[in-house]
């Protein structure tokens, strides 16, 4: 051991806590329970398919209040919590776990502007030379409509809150862009939607790379790429998304290199001169222009489905590396390995999703899942039969891996016909950059 080097931190990691009930999260807990030393993970609330995988349970507190979970989470010895939606984090729920002396992946409330308000990122990107697009905020409908006469260009139209993946509008007319201004100021995005973002159009193909911040280093993860759009061909409103796949090839490791130097660098620093240590994902959404890489957006946490797609590739010290993140210690975490092979990710969605999914349907599931095959659970529950049922627009992801993404894309789609529940519709085409359809 090299001098002043800490021992390596995964021997104390034995229980973990993630909260969240979302796909995401299920995917999180299957891969952290490949670790041989982690004796127990409690998901909260979790869902319908927690309990698929060893060592996993739901932790469903009789009250949802911040306190009751941190309760939870000292009465358990939980070693590491992760925090997997941003709505939590954008609340502060990691300041208040790291005041009660819990070690805590996720970033505290500042740190999750980077996602809470589109207006703060923008600002940060701006004043940090990182590239992205030119924007302006307003904080009316007659601001926004001033704003769009004098451009005189459709531009993209979004609230400056969360809004689950939303609130975002790409305009094609200006007559479009004025009627999606109005439709964020009529309290369809709650508070959400008090401050709009309007930013130029900008065109090219669309790719995630993701950072695992300890407040000072990071590490990359392979690239990914989300449909944002509801249906084939990429039409549609936007969703929080309908499938993914990872690696995404549309970038090489040199071009990672160069893009951690643009961008995910110069953001952690930029945190930095805010005085915030940011613990946890960064997650930049870039648009590959004709000029070179753009932000399109920043999140504070693993996206949604990519996350399902990357968690297969992880190695089993995965866990012991978010450990070590939330500790503020990277330079002690093992070297994380990554499994070369592609890996997919297809969402089968409610009826009436995104605007109204349709809930409590039974869903029927015929698929063994293995080491090249998931079944992400997302929103499900189960009924008072013990039925599998539908809870949320998003029900659940059919993931697998595979030597090429031609084979990985044909073991998804073969098993998603068989799983079944009334008005299940899902996008025909994910992976049409890369495969033969």
């Amino acid at each position: 051991m090299a001098k002043n080097q800490k021992p390596d931190a995964s021997s104390e990691l034995r229980r973990i806590l993630i909260v969240g009930n979302g796909g995401r999260e299920n995917s999180i807990a299957w891969a952290l329970s490949k670790n041989q030393s982690i004796e127990q993970i409690y998901v909260c609330p979790g869902n319908s398919g927690t309990a698929n995988y060893k060592k996993c349970i739901c932790l469903k507190p009789k009250t949802g209040e911040e306190k009751t979970i941190i309760d939870e989470c000292q009465r358990l010895q939980i070693n590491l919590v992760i925090i997997g939606p941003e709505v939590p984090l954008a609340e502060g729920l990691a300041n208040k776990m790291r005041e009660r002396g819990l070690t805590v992946f996720g970033p505290d409330k500042e740190g999750a502007q980077l996602e809470a308000s589109k207006d703060w990122s923008k600002a940060l990107m701006i004043e940090n030379n990182i590239p992205t697009a030119k924007y302006w905020a307003a904080e009316s409908t007659e601001e926004a409509l001033e704003i769009l006469e004098e451009f005189n260009q459709p531009l993209v139209i979004k609230v400056d809150g969360l809004a689950a993946g939303k609130g975002v509008t790409v305009c094609e007319t200006i007559e479009q862009s004025k009627l999606a201004i109005r439709d964020a100021f009529s309290g369809k995005f709650g508070s959400a939607g008090n401050k709009i973002i309007l930013e130029e159009k900008i065109e090219g193909p669309e790719v995630s790379i993701f950072a695992l911040c300890d407040g000072e280093k990071l590490i990359v993860l392979p690239p990914a790429q989300d449909h944002k759009r509801l249906l084939e061909g990429d039409n549609g409103p936007n969703t929080g998304g309908m499938g993914a796949y990872a690696p995404a090839p549309l970038i090489n490791e040199k071009d990672l290199e160069d893009l951690t130097e643009l961008i995910l660098i110069p953001t952690l620093k930029g945190l930095k001169k805010k005085n915030i240590k940011y613990i946890g994902v960064i997650y930049a959404g870039l648009m590959l222009t004709s000029s070179g890489p753009k932000v399109i957006e920043f999140n504070c946490r693993f996206g949604d489905p990519e996350c399902q797609a990357l968690m297969p590739l992880m190695g089993e010290e995965f866990a012991s590396v978010l450990f070590s993140c939330a500790r503020g210690e990277l330079e002690n975490a093992p070297k994380l390995t990554f499994n070369s092979e592609c890996s997919v990710c297809i969402v089968a969605a409610a009826k009436g999703y995104p605007e109204s999914p349709q809930k409590g349907d039974r869903i029927n599931i015929d698929v063994d899942s293995n080491s090249s095959l998931q079944v992400f659970h997302a929103g499900t529950s189960t009924d008072k039969s013990d039925n599998i049922i539908t809870s949320g627009g998003r029900v659940l992801s059919v993931v697998a891996q595979g030597d090429n993404f031609d084979k990985a894309f044909d073991l998804a789609y073969s098993n998603l016909k068989k799983i079944s529940f009334d008005g299940m519709h899902f996008r025909r085409d994910i992976g049409h950059q890369v495969r033969d359809i």
